[in-house]
């Protein structure tokens, strides 16, 4: 494995388009929100290097376009990712809809342990909720999902929604790992994880289109 990290987890960022995918990634990494951020193309990724129980981890982030054109491109990118983050805009009830959607699609392409996510972004527009967090917090429950509600234009809760995806990944690779004892791996308390560098930022897009979409 390479000397600057221990471990590697793949992380897919689901959702339809427009809901801030893109800005959720670019916040978490970079620490930054682009205002006039086009719509995703295909695919694109960042990874970012993490410590977490005396552990540099390397996640690596995939941001997946959410119009219908392209899932069938991006549905081979689910493979080896042992996290998704479905993402809605609590401002538009049809993103909140859909969310099924992208379950299911979990189910057809992912790996049937991977740790999901639900994420109600945009809480920034708090006057223009159309979804609220109960009923995110009631469908995150009926599915046994961890839930978060997030802002990424103002930074919040971003960084603890990706800690606890990160967390729960891995805790779940080292149970793997443990010997099959019966007894399971003994996990210490819950540590916070200390952001140590950003390694990757690449972007993959066609040429613009005419039309864009928003963060």
């Amino acid at each position: 494995m390479s000397s600057d990290f221990d471990q590697l987890h793949k992380i897919v960022l689901l959702g339809d388009s427009g809901v801030g995918k893109s800005n959720l990634l670019s916040q978490f990494t970079r620490g930054e929100f682009d205002i006039g951020s086009k719509t995703t193309i295909g695919v694109e990724f960042s990874t970012k290097n993490v410590t977490y129980e005396g552990l540099v981890i390397k996640v690596q982030i995939w941001d997946t376009a959410g119009q219908e054109r392209y899932r069938a491109i991006t549905s081979a990118y689910y493979r080896g990712a042992r996290g998704a983050i479905i993402v809605y805009d609590i401002t538009k009830q049809p993103t909140f809809s859909n969310v099924q959607k992208w379950l299911q699609e979990l189910r057809e392409h992912a790996d049937a342990n991977i740790i999901v996510m639900l994420v109600g972004n945009k809480t920034d527009l708090e006057s223009s909720r159309a979804v609220s967090t109960e009923q995110g917090a009631k469908l995150a429950r009926d599915r046994n999902l961890a839930f978060f509600e997030t802002s990424a234009l103002v930074n919040s809760n971003v960084e603890k929604a990706f800690e606890k995806i990160i967390k729960s990944i891995n805790e779940l690779h080292l149970r793997r790992l443990a010997p099959n004892n019966g007894e399971g791996v003994k996990l210490g308390p819950t540590k916070s994880i200390a952001v140590e560098n950003q390694t990757i930022q690449l972007r993959q897009e066609e040429p613009k289109k005419k039309g864009s979409g928003c963060c």
